[in-house]
């Protein structure tokens, strides 16, 4: 007999929480007492070479965070003023802020209705000649259309910035996320399948972009004399501490993502079948669904998605509002950077749209307690 878990108020269900083993801790301890804990540490090497044979790319490179690694592949790319690169309306602001810090005008592409990737057909009629480069996010949990994508891109002479953040371990018919652009970035933060507490990379199998990445990441030294620096890069270096991290959770990745996948399919067995609510399913026609995050996105338009998060809270469970479309954010607003352009999918996903516990720890009694209130409050027909 299954163990139901009663309400509580006591008892709070994260959204997140990160899983750090014993190995891991022991990885953190070791460079800890060989004192290697800057970046000149040799695990930051180490981990940059594992995880290009685990993405199937030449080199990587260790940076702070995800933004870091997109600020810095939109600099490397060479993209300045009067450039510019399309990106996803529906994403993290950091795809954004990249392109406008190189002041680069970013163009918006909405949203799908059923994978809430891009819509493929409309980047095509973005294209200029302005156009440099094509920044494409996996949101969540599905692969974009990568064989579309690389035709666009490979007609149109632009660049392929692949923002695989949130799917490390997801494939596209069966080649890793990550491994399509011209440079690809991640990121290792704390609700990742791989986390270093912050961090990012940046892969490429461009010898002189990976030159070029490596220099901005730390400050751009001079060659000849090391305090006479070549450009204006950033110190967005990632530790020998964080590094050591990031080797050992990379070990257990296929594991992670199972049990991710685990969790997802759990959730739509069990919530699949209510009508008053979309989630992505298990499969789609190019890749299996990892479930980074398990969404929620709800049909009925008198519901918002904030007073669902809201009264999940009272009955002691966590749960996250999906992305804000970059077109509606306060700071683009203020700096008048995009248009009245109207990205109606965007709209609906950013206010009806949110995520639910699934962190890797999770137990079968608490996602029945989560599935219970979630039927509760969508009545199903």
């Amino acid at each position: 007999m299954k163990k139901k878990l009663k309400s509580n108020k006591n008892i709070f269900i994260p959204v997140s929480k990160p899983y750090v083993s014993n190995e891991d801790v022991k990885s953190i301890n070791k460079v800890l007492k060989k004192s290697w804990i800057s970046s000149d540490g040799p695990e930051v090497e180490i981990f940059e070479n594992k995880f290009s044979k685990k993405i199937n790319r030449r080199y990587s490179i260790a940076v702070s965070n995800g933004t870091a690694a997109l600020e810095i592949a939109i600099k490397a790319l060479g993209i300045k003023k009067g450039d510019e690169v399309i990106i996803p309306n529906f994403t993290i602001i950091s795809n954004a802020i990249a392109v406008i810090k190189q002041n680069a005008k970013p163009v918006l592409v909405d949203c799908d209705l059923d994978t809430w990737n891009m819509k493929i057909e409309d980047i095509q009629k973005k294209i200029t000649k302005k156009t440099k480069a094509l920044m494409i996010t996996h949101i969540y949990s599905f692969a974009n259309d990568m064989d579309k994508i690389l035709k666009i891109c490979k007609k149109n002479n632009i660049y392929l910035i692949e923002d695989a953040a949130e799917v490390i371990g997801l494939k596209y018919k069966n080649k890793p996320c990550g491994s399509f652009g011209d440079i690809s970035t991640f990121s290792f933060y704390a609700n990742k399948q791989i986390t270093t507490g912050e961090g990012g990379m940046i892969s490429t199998n461009n010898p002189i972009l990976r030159d070029k990445c490596k220099a901005l990441r730390n400050l751009c030294f001079g060659k000849k004399n090391r305090f006479n620096h070549d450009d204006i890069g950033w110190n967005y270096r990632m530790t020998n501490i964080q590094a050591s991290l990031g080797i050992s959770q990379l070990k257990r990745l296929s594991t992670t993502v199972k049990k991710k996948m685990y969790i997802g399919n759990y959730y739509f067995k069990k919530l699949g079948k209510n009508n008053h609510i979309q989630m992505t399913p298990p499969q789609s026609l190019n890749s299996k669904n990892i479930y980074w995050v398990v969404g929620i996105l709800i049909k009925d338009k008198k519901i918002l998605a904030s007073n669902v998060i809201q009264n999940l809270r009272s009955h002691g469970i966590g749960a996250r509002p999906f992305f804000w479309p970059m077109n509606e954010q306060k700071i683009f607003k203020k700096l008048k950077i995009f248009n009245n352009t109207k990205y109606p999918n965007s709209n609906y996903l950013s206010r009806y749209g949110f995520y639910i516990p699934s962190f890797l720890k999770i137990k079968n009694s608490e996602m029945d307690y989560i599935v219970e209130i979630l039927n509760k409050i969508f009545k199903i027909k």
